[in-house]
This record gives C-alpha cells, sequence and structure tokens, in this order.
C-alpha cells in the first residue's frame, strides 16, 4: 500500500472503531454521524465519504465477522474432518453465538436487508458472504451425495440464508426468551428435512 492508502485505510478503521464503540454504549440510533465524526477525529463529511449511511457500517461489521468464521471454520473442518452437514449446523451455531452478543444491532440490520429500496437491499445481501459460506459446505454435501440436486447451489444456499435472517429477525424482534442456538437449529433441521411426514 501507497502512504495515501494506508492513511485511507487507517481513517477508514478508526471511523469503524469509533462508530461500534458507539453503537455498544449509546445503541444505533443514538449514535449520530456527528458523535461519530467527533470520535473518530474526523468532519462529519468524512464519515459519510466512507459510509454513506449508519447501515453500512453493520455491514461491514457482520461482513468481517462472516469472513473471520469461514476461515475457523476450515480450520476445524481440516482439524475434525467435519462432514458437509455437520459444517453447516457448525455454522449456524457460531452464527447463533455472534448475535447473541451482537443483539441490540441485528434489527437495524435486518431492516437493511429488507430496505424498501432495492438497490439498497440487495447490496447489503450481496456484501455479507453468508451465501459463499453456505454454498461452499452444499459443494461438499452435494459431491458427497448428501444434498438434492435438481436445484442449484446458489438456490440452495440461498433458501438456508433466508431462513437464517428470517429465523435471527424474529428472535431479535420478539422471542428473546427463546435460545437463538435452538431456534436456529430447528430451523436448519426443517430445512434441511423437509416438513412433509416421511412415507
Amino acid at each position: 500500500m501507497t502512504l495515501r492508502e494506508r492513511k485511507k485505510a487507517d481513517r477508514r478503521q478508526r471511523i469503524f472503531d469509533a462508530a461500534m464503540r458507539l453503537f455498544d454504549e449509546k445503541g444505533f440510533q443514538e449514535a449520530t454521524f456527528d458523535a461519530i465524526a467527533r470520535a473518530s477525529g474526523v468532519s462529519r463529511g468524512t464519515v459519510f465519504n466512507y459510509f454513506p449511511y449508519k447501515e453500512a457500517l453493520l455491514i461491514e461489521f457482520f461482513g468481517r465477522h462472516l469472513e473471520e468464521l469461514g476461515r475457523a471454520v476450515a480450520r476445524r473442518r481440516v482439524a475434525e474432518g467435519l462432514d458437509p452437514l455437520a459444517e453447516l449446523y457448525l455454522l449456524f451455531d457460531e452464527l447463533a453465538r455472534f448475535v447473541e452478543g451482537s443483539r441490540h444491532l441485528v434489527l437495524p440490520l435486518s431492516y437493511e436487508l429488507l430496505n424498501p429500496d432495492p438497490a439498497r437491499s440487495r447490496a447489503a445481501y450481496l456484501a455479507l458472504p453468508l451465501g459463499d459460506l453456505l454454498q461452499d459446505a452444499l459443494a461438499r454435501a452435494r459431491a458427497s451425495g448428501l444434498v438434492r440436486e435438481d436445484f442449484s447451489r446458489e438456490r440452495l444456499a440461498r433458501t438456508l440464508a433466508n431462513a437464517y435472517f428470517i429465523t435471527t429477525l424474529q428472535w431479535a424482534a420478539y422471542r428473546q426468551d427463546r435460545s437463538i442456538r435452538d431456534e436456529l437449529r430447528k430451523t436448519l433441521t426443517i430445512t434441511l428435512e423437509g416438513i412433509a411426514q416421511a412415507a
């Protein structure tokens, strides 16, 4: 990186760190752009240049976590010899652990994924690499003959991602008396096994 690129990256990281700290301390709604700018030592316009809306900070936060989760699961796959379906359950368990610790950010992120502006909604979904993680696991499951082949991996991954996001949104909105890990495990089991009674 050039010196200029490094300075930009450092400034972006400083803004990101300040925003996440304020989200934890004040809550997402109360952490204004002005407060983020003051806490990171830059102008309000500079914050906008890097993150045009507050939800962009959440997308980056969750995106970074998903990338790290992918690396952690890959290490465990090698170390423990996880089969592909066990890997899917591990992914959902780790996602449950993460959202439990970031509960206060789940609803604003969910609203961004459901943003009435289709461009923003699509950008948020594509920026989160959950679909890629699921597709990788499904590719291994398909190679092992564990999942159906009459739908594309993309379609199957999107279905699993949708099941994850909706279950998490419901939990954050009005089911916090339940274990998010249990809720996600049930959702994944139903999605993988179906709801029809076996013949």
